[in-house]
């Protein structure tokens, strides 16, 4: 099969023919329609990488089923619809009956542990896995996976119903956090963000304001909503940022770190004991936050066809990906592997 290939950081992925994946027990092989391209990726490919050559990235995923390992479950079909969290778990395990695959002592990761959705098939394992209605389109199928990201995040807080809101980041993750945070009835949901295309695009998502990421954000937002922020979500995960958002946040104020940093950071905890604040980082998401972002698409309780900007094939993946280095007005791309 056709695919897109990491070698080593400097290089563009290069577009390569691999080995067709095999299912497993309980698994199944699908064929992709659409894979998105995640900051997670951008991050593991730079100088230090944590991807080993030869790797297939992308867990942004959706497809159709082609082919079955043993031990099938009742309940699917060739041609079943699906999207999945991107693990690989036992099916066995307490964690993965309780849809908490990350937790699982033997899962692989799938676009790490083993090729992923920038290519013409992936292998799912369908305990992980959740049908798609025929009301939810492709395009909004591969968005379900950075939703749940946004959604899993904002649970983490103690509430934002009537809260005001802070996100430091508008890309994907911000745009998600702030979808969702507008969604259960938070006061004000302001987000941070230094370039003025995806500021543009919060304010589709939810968002009520935006403030200048060079400026003082504390003092902006202060202004826009008459006191402090009750719950800042860090989006962006890169050091520094939590920094940040302890030195700005009050009294009593929750931090959620939401985005994915790879490098060593630093805070100051005198500071954050001062205003005892209270902080929480999350990770990825449980089979829940999968099963609720496709009702609520299914149910048209939130729009998100804005989200894709750009659709390209194999031929402009490379560089497409490399282009995201860089912010832009870009908010989510996705390859189609058979366009």
């Amino acid at each position: 099969m056709k695919a897109a290939v990491f070698h080593k950081p400097g290089e563009p992925l290069a577009i390569e023919t691999v080995d067709d994946p095999k299912p497993g027990k309980g698994q199944a092989i699908i064929k992709v329609k659409h894979c998105g391209i995640c900051g997670t990726d951008l991050h593991a490919t730079e100088e230090h990488s944590t991807a080993a050559d030869g790797t297939v990235m992308g867990h942004e995923f959706t497809g159709e089923i082609v082919d079955f390992g043993t031990h099938k479950p009742e309940g699917w079909k060739e041609g079943d619809r699906l999207v999945s969290i991107p693990f690989l778990g036992c099916g066995e395990c307490i964690h993965c009956h309780m849809g908490r695959p990350w937790n699982c002592a033997t899962k692989k990761i799938i676009g790490s542990d083993v090729p992923g959705g920038y290519a013409e098939y992936t292998q799912v394992h369908l305990n992980e896995a959740i049908k798609l209605p025929d009301s939810v389109s492709w395009q909004e199928g591969a968005l379900v996976e950075p939703l749940a990201v946004g959604i899993h995040g904002v649970r983490a807080a103690s509430s934002v119903e009537g809260k005001n809101v802070l996100i430091i980041g508008a890309g994907p993750i911000g745009l998600a956090t702030a979808l969702w945070c507008n969604f259960f009835g938070a006061r004000h949901v302001v987000i941070s963000e230094l370039d003025q295309g995806r500021a543009d695009m919060a304010m589709r998502f939810g968002a009520t304001a935006m403030v200048n990421a060079k400026g003082d954000v504390a003092a902006q937002f202060e202004q826009i909503a008459g006191a402090g922020p009750d719950v800042i979500f860090e989006c962006v995960g890169i050091p520094g940022m939590i920094g940040q958002c302890v030195m700005m946040a009050p009294y009593g104020c929750e931090v959620v770190v939401v985005g994915f940093c790879t490098h060593p950071d630093t805070f100051m905890p005198a500071v954050a004991m001062a205003q005892e604040v209270t902080m929480k980082f999350v990770i990825a998401y449980t089979k829940d936050d999968f099963q609720f972002v496709v009702d609520m698409i299914a149910s048209d309780r939130i729009n998100i066809d804005h989200m894709v900007t750009d659709i390209v094939g194999f031929e402009e993946f490379p560089d497409s990906f490399e282009a995201l280095r860089n912010p832009s007005d870009q908010c989510k791309v996705l390859l189609d592997p058979f366009s």
